[in-house]
Order: structure tokens, then sequence, then C-alpha cells
């Protein structure tokens, strides 16, 4: 039985979880690059090392009813704005959530491939966003560094077994990988590579998670691991936290920078050397919406034609926009005023995004949410944007009919 511990938090009342709703006319072949998933209780049961079996992060009951995640003695509740899917408006809150107040999608593949059929996506990206963070990070951080490594390992199994493999052509598979040794974490990315995960998360500002700067040469071998593997390096806003934010400031004002998170983000990236060094590196930013890529492009230029800021950078033969737009690509959600940019961005390295089951999520939606952006769109581009995009980045295979 599991102890009871204390979090100090009130638990609210809950509502039910809403109806399913109508399956969405499928308008597009629609692929997600940044769904989310949360960690059933068993995740690391039969995974672990012997010896680790008893230290295993767990999930445990705390006296006001919340259930939370344990590692190192320490708890890690589950943030109700992660599991919004299903729920009323008004019931959605920053608390702490149970399984049960999750819908099952959530945490469970079965039911997680049918509302991916209610809301007309063909196949999804997850990140991860319980016990690890979006970046992967909490193992990597552990005071036993033994530890964390067999739980990074063994939360990339039941990725693969559990939640990839019984659907091999709607899950596209994205790992975590081992951030305090940098060796390790490139041996776990070609690992993962070797049996078909195609991405790897990372914090995208690493210097603010008490890591190196991606400027630091400890990066190497992960870079290397995922450009000579294939495997996209994914960065999604929000894994290092949210960004600074004054005294007053609350959960809306950091929502609300993703934006300039993004544009800090692949800056940082770009001015790193990586991708210039690396030509075949691919990173994918992710939730970051696509308005500030076009801005980022002329500031480039501006640079490089203007001043002596540039001098360093290390590719003579293409320029940092000209690497941006070779080596990134921006995922699109919600952004209808800025669909006028993608000429600038080009239309080949844009991909789109349902972010369920989150409160930035357009489930059940999304059909809907693309038609209205990209409507008026040539179907050559519709199609680059919704589906032929991703399946090329990811090497995944589309349906033997696509729409448009």
């Amino acid at each position: 039985m599991a102890r009871v511990i204390k979090l100090g938090i009130k638990r609210p009342v809950s509502g039910p979880l809403l109806p399913d709703p109508e399956p969405r006319e499928a308008r597009y072949t629609i692929i997600s690059v940044d769904d989310h998933l949360m960690e059933p209780p068993h995740v690391f049961e039969g995974r672990m090392p012997a010896h680790f079996a008893g230290v295993a992060p767990r999930v445990e009951e705390t006296e006001e009813g919340h259930q939370v995640w344990v590692f190192e003695d320490t708890p890690y509740f589950q943030v109700g704005f992660m599991c919004v899917a299903g729920r009323a408006r008004e019931d959605q809150r920053f608390e702490p959530a149970r399984f049960e107040e999750m819908r099952r999608g959530c945490w469970d593949p079965d039911a997680r491939i049918r509302d991916m059929d209610i809301n007309g996506v063909w196949a999804s990206l997850n990140y991860p966003s319980g016990v690890t963070g979006f970046g992967g990070t909490l193992f990597s951080e552990a005071r036993d560094k033994e530890l964390g490594l067999a739980c990074v390992r063994a939360w990339n199994d039941w990725v693969y077994e559990e939640w990839h493999r019984p659907h091999p052509e709607r899950i596209i598979p994205l790992g975590i990988t081992f951030l305090a040794d940098a060796e390790k974490g490139a041996e776990e990315i070609r690992r993962n590579a070797a049996r078909g995960f195609k991405a790897v998360t990372l914090p995208e500002q690493p210097h603010r998670q008490n890591l190196p700067s991606v400027f630091d040469p400890f990066w190497e071998p992960i870079v290397r691991a995922c450009a000579e593997t294939g495997t996209v390096l994914s960065l999604h806003v929000g894994s290092s936290g949210f960004g600074s934010i004054p005294p007053g400031g609350g959960m809306e004002l950091g929502a609300t920078k993703f934006g300039p998170m993004a544009i800090e983000t692949c800056a940082e990236w770009l001015w790193s050397g990586w991708p210039a060094r690396y030509p075949d590196l691919k990173i994918a930013i992710a939730e970051s919406g696509i308005g500030w890529v076009a801005m980022l492009c002329d500031r480039l230029d501006n640079i490089m034609a203007r001043s002596g800021y540039g001098a360093g950078w290390p590719d003579k033969r293409n320029s940092p926009s000209d690497v941006l737009r070779r080596n990134f690509w921006f995922c699109l959600i919600d952004d209808p005023s800025t669909i006028c940019t993608l000429d600038k961005i080009g239309v080949d390295h844009v991909v789109a995004e349902s972010d369920y089951p989150h409160g930035d999520g357009t489930w059940p939606d999304t059909q809907a949410v693309m038609q209205r952006m990209l409507g008026g769109l040539p179907d050559e581009w519709i199609r680059k944007i919704c589906h032929e995009n991703a399946a090329r980045l990811y090497r995944h295979p589309l349906p033997a009919v696509c729409r448009p």
C-alpha cells in the first residue's frame, strides 16, 4: 500500500469529464508534431534494474487526495492545465490532477488513437509532460546519476513498447535522453534511433536548467548523434520553465510570452554554430507559432549586411538566415494573422500541431482551426503544412489517400 504524503495544496472539487464529442470531418490529413502524453503509474514497473526497483519513480497519494509522482523522495504533481482535453472551460485549473480526472487518451495509447480519430489527426508526436517535464530533464538531475540514467532508459522503453509499437503508423516515437553526461546521452539517442525513434527532446535553453549553455562544447556528442542518425532535435518552448516574469506576473504572462521565448531559443541554437557545423542537423521548435520567424530572418539579414556583429559566423557559404531555413522547422498551432509570412519563412519548413491535451490545444477542433487558417492557400501548400513536411522530417508513413 502506498504511503500517504502531505503536499499542502487544497484539493478543488472537479466536475465530470464531458461526453465524447462527435468525430470531426477530416478535410485534411494532419500530422500533429506537438502533442503530449501523461505517464501512467506503471511506466517503470519491470523496466528498471533489480537493484533500483524499490527507488523507481512511483505514483503516491497525498493527504489531500491528489496523486503525485515521487522520485528521490520529492513529490511532483501533475499540473491540471496539462490535461484539460475533455473538461469544461470553467473546470480547467492549475492544481494537481488525478488520473480519473483526465481524459483516458492522456495516458492510455489505445484511447489516444480514438481521440486522434475524433480530432481527424492521422499521426502524432508526443512530448512528455508529467514526471519528466517537456524536455525530459528530471532524471538527469537525479542525485544518483546511475539511477537517473536507468530511469531515462526505462521511460524510453515504455514509449517504444506501449506507446509506439502497438500503433506504429499513428505514433511517431520521441525519446528523452541523459543530459548530465553528453556521451551517455548520445549513446541513448543512438540506441533509440536503431529501433525507430525519430526525435529526442531537450530543454530549449539548457543554461536555465543549470546545464551548460548551447554554446558549450559539452553538447557536441548529442548534436553529432542527432545529425548522424537523423534524429530531430526537438525543443519545446517552456521546457526550461517560463521566461523572466516580474513580481506579480503569473501563468497568463508566461503563456503569452511563448513567442519571445521561441525567438530567444532559435537565435541561441543558430548562433551556437551547431547547425552550421552539422548541415544534416534537424531542429524543430514546438508550441511557438510562426509569427516571430520572419522577423528573425529580417534581423539576421540586417546584422550580416550592415554591421560587424556577425563576423564570427562559421559558415562562409551560407548566411545565418539560409541556415535557419535549412535546419529549423516551425510549428503552426493557431496563427491566422501570420500566414502571410509563409513566403519569407519557407513553406517547406512549417508543420502543424494540435497540442493535445494541453490548455493551448485545439482538440477536438483541429480540423476546423486548420481550415480557418489555411483554407485560402493553394492545395499544394496545405498538404505541405498539414502532413507532407512532417512526414519528410520524421520519415513517417502517410495513409494511402491523403487530403486535400
